[in-house]
């Protein structure tokens, strides 16, 4: 009843100067209008200026950071615009009194702001949660922003429902019934927001790909380190700082590569080949053997080996005076122990984790020799530098056993060819 009188002040007020009623009815509103908006305004400001200032002393003084993201994603501030909107609602109908018509239009008008303050408010609100568990160290890994953006589809789906039910007057029954004779079109609209979710869901609860981890996708050209994982997309950040951009659900229907196994292991796998030109495999004579017994690191086993194969060959009474016959050592198996021994000697090497020296099959290349362990350090540059460290070694090693590298002959090899062949002099 005070408000009424207030609002009809002017009103009365003009009436009693002698003016008409319709423009005393207009002045009193425009005036009345003007002075709701500008208080309105003012108490906006000043409340946000309490939020601010009080607010801020508290967040400054608790442990957690939860307040403190509620600050920065401005949660206070579309609260204090919320309720500026609920109190102009609450007195425009008493300014509005002479006129019902428009005061319908602008109830249905602050229906729907209302509406949307409530939806970008929901929003900060989603917003302080994904920055706050972005920051505990069990969830910076999870696809939050895969979850916020379907909170997000979800509010603003009912946020257009209910404005629908206010503009049109209906129940959201016969809207939702309405929905239903078009939901093969929904569908088809929101197709990849559906299957994003559900990749969302499989990627998490299966625990395929995580933020951080190194992955590699050659279809797409993905290789390196997931940076976000959203409902409609996963950034890749490649090693060249390009990014790529792979739909969500490629990472449940395509297939690619996950480094995190090795990330988390003891080591990263070293695994490339030697080609040894089969013609330089033999057996060895005395005199190798003498020369091949100063490599330390193979002194000991060639002794031990050298006494079992003698062994062995007199109790069979083996005929000695063809190599062939017997027991015998070749130059290629003494330079596969020799790479044992150099790798389980090497610093880099981690020791816990297989190490093998293995021949592969022949190839019109050559007899692959392959290393295969892994270096403690994971980090790639460095493990670059370990290989590179390994085989200079091993391929400046090699011809100490006699052995010879398989290459394709080259315009040097053509060139010595000529030279030493008569068909070619002068």
């Amino acid at each position: 009843m005070e408000l009424h009188k207030v609002t009809h002040y002017f009103y009365d007020f003009l009436v009693d100067l002698g003016w008409g009623k319709d423009l005393a009815n207009l002045t009193n509103v425009v005036v009345n209008t003007t002075i709701l908006l500008t208080a309105t305004y003012f108490f906006n400001r000043i409340l946000r200026n309490i939020f601010k200032r009080v607010l801020g002393m508290v967040i400054r003084k608790t442990i957690t950071e939860f307040d403190d993201h509620l600050f920065h994603n401005k949660v206070f501030l579309n609260f204090c615009h919320l309720l500026s909107v609920f109190i102009i609602k609450m007195i425009i109908p008493s300014v509005l009194w002479g006129y019902p018509g428009i005061k319908n239009e602008v109830d249905t008008f602050l229906d729907i702001v209302t509406v949307f303050l409530v939806i970008w408010l929901i929003r900060s609100v989603l917003l302080t949660v994904k920055d706050f568990l972005n920051n505990l160290a069990n969830f910076k890994d999870k696809p939050i922003e895969s979850y916020l953006q379907v909170f997000l589809i979800f509010s603003w789906s009912i946020g257009f429902i209910v404005v629908f039910t206010i503009l049109t007057g209906k129940s959201i029954v016969e809207f939702l019934t309405a929905l239903g004779a078009v939901s093969a079109i929904i569908l088809l609209i929101f197709k990849d927001t559906i299957l994003g979710f559900v990749a969302s869901i499989q990627v998490t609860v299966n625990d395929t790909v995580r933020i951080g981890d190194w992955i590699t996708m050659e279809k797409y050209g993905a290789d390196g380190d997931v940076i976000e994982i959203n409902l409609a997309s996963v950034k890749v950040r490649n090693f060249d700082n390009t990014i790529t951009t792979i739909p969500t659900y490629y990472l449940i229907s395509d297939s690619f590569k996950n480094w995190r196994g090795m990330s988390v292991s003891g080591g990263r796998r070293i695994k490339r080949a030697l080609l040894i030109q089969a013609t330089s495999i033999h057996y060895i004579s005395d005199e190798e053997f003498e020369e091949f017994k100063k490599i330390q690191l193979i002194t000991d086993y060639l002794e031990n080996r050298q006494t079992d194969i003698n062994n062995y060959n007199k109790d069979h009474k083996v005929n000695k005076d063809i190599l062939l016959n017997g027991r015998n050592m070749t130059n290629f198996g003494i330079f596969r122990k020799y790479v044992d021994a150099y790798l389980n000697q090497h610093s880099a090497i981690n020791k816990d984790m297989l190490i093998m020296t293995r021949q592969l099959d022949p190839t019109p290349q050559g007899i692959p020799l392959e290393i295969y362990a892994f270096s403690k350090d994971k980090v790639w540059q460095n493990y670059e530098h370990i290989i590179a460290d390994i085989f200079d070694h091993l391929l400046a090693a090699t011809p100490y056993f006699n052995l010879d590298l398989y290459e394709l002959p080259t315009g040097f090899d053509i060139r010595e060819f000529n030279k030493n062949n008569p068909m070619f002099k002068a």
